[in-house]
């Protein structure tokens, strides 16, 4: 059994959304498990397991769909991303290996350049050189700058075309552990205060270890976020991460809204956490991963 949890640069169509949706439905031996959608980031995340032919099949669906609907020149929105179909990331559950995933990743990668003509580059455990490991150095310049990127080359792509689509940009296609990805919400519309807290909380900037975080403007709220992912939630999990950032926010004089998990989250992660003091937004038991793979 796979995870797979796609990240799309569409959160505001909720027709376009649902479309993808049952593009991955109609995929015999996968199941969907959670679709999230952020307007502000112009953003879904959808979460489905299976095995890896299935996975495959379900995978080359979503990209058939969403180069039919989805046009990064007229895209606007708070999240850094570089494609269409943002990125790809394969997950081992149970006793699945990882080397199994990273496998996936790279056959998934092959067909998506050749079929889609979108090119490929593989991150984390699948990828093929250290500069492309973290996707963050992938998404650098995002969409508007990938020409000029893919010029270098550092950044010739491992699948697919040497230059953009012209409308879905490229890809990151990968495997890795499991991943939290959880949102503080500040009570200030200064998007400043968001982005030094940020900095100070992420591990880059030698903040908390396995996190990474970036400042978000949340237009229509009046507010703006730590949006964050926690890679090692064994090592940094939820608790620490909000009493960071709720210290750091304090320092500009600013307090805590609420969290979010955005998708799903491993049973584990909530061992020993004080679930009612993280102030989480519209949280219950359908948001752990191992209750919807029992109930889907």
């Amino acid at each position: 059994m796979i995870e797979c949890v796609p990240n799309l640069s569409e959160g505001c169509r909720a027709g376009v959304v649902d479309a993808l949706a049952r593009a991955i439905g109609g995929v015999a031996g996968v199941k969907l498990l959670d679709v999230s959608s952020d307007a502000s980031h112009n953003r879904s995340v959808f979460t489905m397991v299976g095995e890896s032919v299935p996975l495959f099949e379900a995978v080359m669906a979503l990209f058939g769909r969403a180069l039919a609907s989805i046009d990064l020149t007229v895209h606007r929105g708070e999240h850094p991303r570089i494609g269409a179909v943002d990125v790809v990331p394969f997950v081992p559950l149970g006793q699945t290996a990882m080397a199994d995933c990273v496998a996936l990743a790279r056959l998934v990668g092959a067909a998506v350049g050749d079929r889609f003509r979108v090119p490929v580059y593989l991150y984390e455990e699948a990828a093929s050189t250290p500069l492309r490991r973290h996707l963050e150095d992938i998404r650098r310049g995002q969409f508007e700058a990938l020409a000029e990127k893919m010029a270098s080359p550092d950044w010739v792509p491992d699948f697919g075309p040497r230059r953009p689509h012209p409308t879905a940009g490229a890809t990151a296609i990968g495997a890795r552990g499991a991943l939290i990805a959880y949102n503080v919400n500040l009570a200030t519309d200064r998007i400043e205060v968001a982005r030094r807290v940020a900095s100070a909380i992420r591990q880059r900037g030698g903040g908390l270890p396995g996190v990474k975080a970036m400042g978000v403007r949340l237009a229509a709220r009046g507010l703006v976020q730590v949006s964050t992912n926690l890679t090692n939630y064994r090592v940094t999990g939820l608790s620490a991460v909000f009493r960071a950032v709720a210290r750091e926010a304090a320092q500009h004089g600013v307090t805590v809204v609420e969290s979010e998990i955005v998708g799903l989250v491993p049973a584990d992660a909530l061992v020993g956490e004080p679930v009612p003091t993280l102030r989480l937004k519209d949280f219950g038991a359908h948001q752990i991963l191992e209750n919807r793979i029992e109930r889907t």
